[in-house]
């Protein structure tokens, strides 16, 4: 990992060595003190790479807080080991969010089956019962290409019981659907979306499918899918199947990490409160809510269960272990105190939250002057014999926790909009029709059957499309409002869907040598040379709130080269050479102008070519020669 000379810092402490010679065990409790910003994540992420074999609950007090965490842990020790079980955002038993339903499931599911190494919750998804580990037991579906035999419909039936919907088209989680032998699947515990054919009863082929396309992807050997509900299976199963409690699939060996021991007591509290007024309300409002019993633990037996864990409590209040760490000093963005700061000792490092930040802080500091990496934490922290700074903090933003969605969803585009029997469809090669759906029909004379998608154009002709050729088939959209009259329909072997496409071909075509002329024409115009960024302008850069992207600041390192070449340029001897230059690389620019332009008429290339002939001249050696003003759109861009 990138920042593992952090952790190896700070297991140097002699507070990290002497805590480790005192873990507490079973039923006991250590209480740790002095550890402000980010370092009891670097603590937990210390204890977790020196004692592999040991699982680390965190409990924190709200979601906000747990997800801080998981940030920082993840920085700290990657994804692979660490998972968040998140609480119910409802009081219901079922998470009605898929997003935080398949989160919860899949953590279970990789903490039963020892993924896991370190695991971030809340106290109220302490307090909370769960069917997942029943449902995980009895409905875990695994499918495999082999010889077994396994009915289609009996998968099906399977999905329908684990809570899946039957769709016409997968387009996002929880859905699956069924064309003839094809069946379609994307549920929790799947990494990419599954299409599996059958043969007979047989499983012919496994393969991933993407969304967007819906067209196959590579084969895989095995596809496990969970379950999307999880609390209505319970009572399709033999009596004696009961809600489980987290703290209870713990394994006895678990060090219990509560950050700020009282407020998780509270939350505790207060969500067992809370609890019996929302049931009161819903109760009045004649709904009949499960008790209060059956959702959460009272919170006495839920201190007995924490209790009989080995627990480290993270509080300055009651502690046997103090650190001497202390704060960070407060920059607020003046850069004479953080070049005072980072000249004292101890040795700096500055966390950037990316490379752009990076680039930013390297130009305003020097490279001498601290050590900067990239690894975004929530806050920064002093050791004896290392400070931590993080950008964010010098210059007064927020740190922005953005998770990327754990499950994507299909782009609204007319691949991904189901046909529907009775609507227009658009054939690549034969024109708008009327789709009647799927039917099986007669193939050869050995009885084979095949399901097809039957089209409908003018006179009452019919195509009928193999299932394995449905990309050609496209629903028909307007592009207004829908509000237009109804297409008219094409004639199978007429040449009326041929001209029209020829014609949009040549409108294309035409768009395109616009596109060319008006960037040629770009490429010989005279720009503005403008004077290098001040140090006050790096400093608004780096105090901006969003991130750059990869791009950005690609296009903005091309720009400042740029820039630093028409500056010297006009310093008096180079000019020449960089008109030169810059003559070579248009010359070397221009042949792939007409291969580009191919196909296109007589009078665009005509355009191109006068273009040509006057960049060829205008091209003569200059003493300032500036080119397009590329500056004024990266630095709208940048603005924006």
């Amino acid at each position: 990992m990138a920042l593992d000379f952090l952790l190896e810092r700070f297991e140097e402490l002699p507070a990290t060595r002497s805590l480790i010679e005192r873990l507490p065990s079973a039923a006991r409790r250590v209480g740790v003190g002095g550890l402000p910003g980010s370092s009891p994540a670097v603590l937990v992420s210390t204890l977790a790479r020196r004692l592999p074999q040991r699982l680390f609950a965190i409990v924190a007090p709200t979601p906000a807080d747990g997800e801080r965490w998981l940030a920082d842990l993840q920085t700290l020790l990657g994804s692979e080991t660490t998972a968040l079980y998140p609480q119910r955002e409802s009081l219901g038993a079922e998470e009605p969010h898929y997003e935080l339903a398949g989160e919860r499931i899949e953590t279970i599911d990789a903490l039963l089956h020892g993924a896991v190494r370190v695991l971030i919750t809340t106290a109220r998804a302490t307090a909370e019962r769960t069917a997942v580990p029943a449902a995980l037991e009895q409905r875990r579906l695994v499918i495999e290409t082999s010889k077994e035999e396994r009915r289609l419909t009996d998968t099906t039936q399977r999905l329908e019981a684990m809570g899946y919907e039957r769709v016409p088209t997968v387009t996002e989680v929880a859905q699956y659907s069924v064309r003839g032998g094809i069946l379609d699947v994307y549920g929790f515990g799947m990494a990419t979306p599954a299409r599996i054919e059958w043969w007979g009863d047989e499983i012919a082929s496994v393969r991933s499918f993407d969304l967007d396309t819906q067209r196959s992807g590579e084969a895989v050997d095995r596809v496990t899918i969970l379950p999307v509900k999880s609390e209505e299976l319970t009572t399709l199963v033999a009596a004696g199947s009961r809600r489980s409690n987290l703290l209870e699939l713990l394994p006895t060996d678990t060090i219990v990490v509560s950050d700020q021991e009282s407020a998780v007591e509270r939350e505790v509290e207060r969500a067992w409160a809370d609890a019996a007024h929302h049931l009161e309300v819903a109760r009045r409002m004649g709904e009949e809510p499960p008790p209060r019993e059956d959702l959460l633990v009272d919170p006495a037996a839920w201190r007995t269960r924490v209790d009989r864990l080995a627990r480290i409590s993270i509080s300055d209040a009651e502690t046997e272990q103090r650190f001497p760490l202390a704060p960070p000093e407060h920059v607020d963005r003046d850069m004479k105190r953080l070049r005072h700061i980072v000249a004292a000792p101890p040795a700096t490092v500055i966390l950037c939250d990316n490379e752009g930040q990076l680039e930013r802080l390297e130009e305003l500091l020097g490279s001498d002057r601290a050590m900067l990496a990239v690894g975004a934490l929530d806050g920064g922290f002093i050791m004896p014999m290392l400070r931590v700074l993080t950008d964010h903090e010098i210059f007064r933003r927020a740190r922005r926790l953005r998770r990327p969605r754990r499950y994507r969803s299909a782009i609204a585009t007319t691949a991904s909009r189901p046909l529907t029997p009775g609507g227009y469809v658009v054939h690549l090669e034969h024109g708008i029709g009327i789709y009647r759906g799927l039917q099986t029909i007669s193939v050869g004379s050995d009885g084979a059957t095949l399901e097809v998608a039957v089209v409908e154009y003018e006179g009452g002709d019919r195509l009928n499309v193999p299932l394995y050729r449905i990309d050609q088939l496209e629903p028909y959209r307007t592009a207004g409002d829908g509000d237009a009259p109804p297409p008219r329909l094409h004639r199978l072997g007429a040449t009326t869907w041929q001209r029209q496409r020829d014609k949009t071909r040549a409108a294309i075509r035409a768009m395109a040598a616009e596109l060319l002329d008006l960037y040629a024409r770009r490429q010989l115009a005279h720009g503005y040379a403008f004077p290098p960024d001040t140090p006050w302008q790096r400093e608004l850069e780096s105090s901006f709130l969003y991130e750059d992207t990869a791009g950005g600041r690609c296009r903005l390192r091309k720009d400042r080269s740029r820039r630093a070449g028409r500056l010297q340029g006009r310093a008096g001897g180079q000019a020449s050479r960089r008109a030169g230059a810059d003559h070579d690389s248009r010359r070397a620019a221009w042949p792939h102008i007409p291969r580009t332009a191919g196909g296109l008429s007589g009078a665009r290339r005509g355009a191109i070519a006068v273009s040509k002939h006057q960049g060829d001249r205008a091209n003569r050696p200059a003493p300032c020669r500036r080119r397009v003003g590329h500056r004024d759109r990266d630095a709208s861009a940048a603005v924006t």
